[in-house]
């Protein structure tokens, strides 16, 4: 097998640890989501991309040779459609990539962010979790094996200045859930864990550039290795934590920030 270098994380795969399993990828259409249907895909695995972008999303299923399910994550019936067509088109469920999520600009300060803005970061940020792990977990019990990831943040672990309070809430819900279940079914051969990207270079980061570009820089500041991450960088974390290589992984943060959460200050 050739390597295939993509930015700093280098070749985008260098085995075949999936090779058999089937992987579900919410958001899968574009962002760290879209770099997770790749990775896991040239490590063998089958498939299933979600997304409420039909375009985007049948284009990430048509590239990785997979299976596409229009899915809203915040509707318990469709997303155990998603998990069901799954199941039945692939004959397991071994990878759960929960990883929708939003961060829409009336998500600020708690004194100046309205409920409608909070209760709708949570259902989509939260919730959509907490139906995804309900709906993969019965496959996965039925199997004795699975590997859940559910895309946490690094915000979920420390303050920011910069507040997104139902964000940064809603990540913390996503972090806590998912040690409660990485302990509850782990002798059932599951495991769970919160991936933690520090601030990636996808479009919703580039949004945040275009209509705020002071705000940006103000968290580019404090990343140690002066840039922000690639999707790649984030999904091959996924890809590990996928795999039987994190066979004793489970009930974690698994911080992928470039120390930002380490930092007491950062390099001028």
């Amino acid at each position: 097998m050739t390597d295939s270098p993509t930015g700093p994380a280098g070749a985008t795969s260098v085995c075949r640890r999936l090779v058999g399993r089937t992987a579900v990828v919410t958001g899968a259409g574009s962002g760290i989501g879209l770099a997770a249907v790749r990775r896991l895909a040239s490590e063998g695995a089958r498939v299933v991309c979600a997304d409420v972008d039909a375009e985007r999303g049948k284009a990430a299923a048509e590239e990785a040779g997979g299976l596409y399910a229009e899915t809203d994550v915040t509707d318990a019936e469709q997303v155990e459609a998603l998990f069901k067509a799954a199941y039945e088109t692939y004959g397991s469920v071994d990878i759960a990539f929960n990883n929708a999520g939003i961060s829409p600009p009336d998500d600020d300060s708690i004194l100046t962010t309205g409920l409608d803005a909070w209760q709708r970061v949570q259902q989509v940020n939260l919730t959509s979790v907490y139906l995804c792990c309900k709906a993969a977990l019965p496959y996965m019990r039925e199997q004795g094996r699975g590997s859940i990831i559910n895309t946490a943040s690094f915000v979920a672990v420390m303050g920011a200045a910069t507040s997104q309070i139902s964000y940064t809430a809603s990540k913390g819900g996503v972090l806590a859930m998912s040690r409660e279940l990485g302990v509850q079914f782990a002798r059932e051969g599951i495991r769970v864990n919160a991936i933690c990207p520090g601030p990636v270079n996808t479009p919703l980061l580039k949004e945040l550039f275009a209509k705020d570009p002071e705000r940006a820089q103000r968290r580019l500041v404090h990343v140690p290795p002066g840039r922000f991450a690639e999707p790649e960088e984030i999904a091959a974390a996924v890809a590990f934590l996928a795999s039987d290589d994190a066979s004793f992984v489970n009930a974690t943060d698994f911080m992928v920030d470039g120390g930002i959460s380490g930092a007491y200050v950062t390099p001028v």
